[in-house]
């Protein structure tokens, strides 16, 4: 198992696909607007292009993560990414990442991409544990985990200092039977077949 297979995920609201090189200018608009900054905990959103270029245009060689730009089915347009990262092979468990710039806010498209890459992570890649990291400020994140089946398992006390305050963190995760049990839709028990 590992990284390197790029594959492009289809849902009924989103497709997941490799990121290149020429969806720097868009992610650097993502990456540069205020809320994404603030509930990342991002420092700024000032980026040097040259290397937001090279980031974005070797994520396909990567073994190691896995990079996938999220596209609004609907518009076509580029709208965030989502990331599987800090790969722990022998225990066959990783963590997930997801942003969402203002385009794609609000129509359930961050839910679905969650729900495939993790699907990706259990059904493809034979993960056992996908775990994440999310600050106390951001609950619709929150809510779009839980939707999926993450589970809170305790809390970082003031991990990030902004705007003056200390906040918090959430580690939360899903483990492989669970996901098997639901498929990623743990308030009905029954997976949406039509967004595989």
């Amino acid at each position: 198992m590992s990284f390197s297979e790029k594959p492009v995920l289809t849902g009924e609201r989103a497709v997941l696909r490799p990121l290149t090189v020429d969806d720097t200018p868009v992610m650097a608009r993502i990456l540069a607007d205020p809320d994404v900054i603030r509930l990342t905990g991002s420092q700024d959103g000032a980026y040097d292009m040259e290397r937001l270029r090279t980031w974005y245009g070797n994520r396909g060689e990567q073994t190691d993560r896995l990079d996938l730009g999220i596209v609004d089915r609907a518009s076509g347009e580029l709208v965030g990414e989502t990331v599987l990262n800090d790969w722990d092979e022998p225990n066959r468990a990783c963590c997930f990442r997801i942003l969402i710039g203002p385009a794609g806010r609000d129509r359930g498209l961050g839910t679905e991409a969650v729900r495939l890459t993790v699907g990706h992570a259990f059904e493809r890649l034979g993960m056992h544990r996908v775990s994440l990291y999310v600050f106390t400020h951001n609950p619709r994140a929150r809510r779009a985990y839980e939707k999926v089946g993450f589970v809170a398992e305790g809390v970082e006390r003031q991990t990030l200092w902004q705007d003056g305050k200390w906040i918090d963190a959430v580690r939360m995760s899903i483990l492989a039977p669970e996901w098997a049990a639901h498929r990623g839709h743990p308030e009905t028990g029954r997976p949406d077949l039509t967004a595989r």
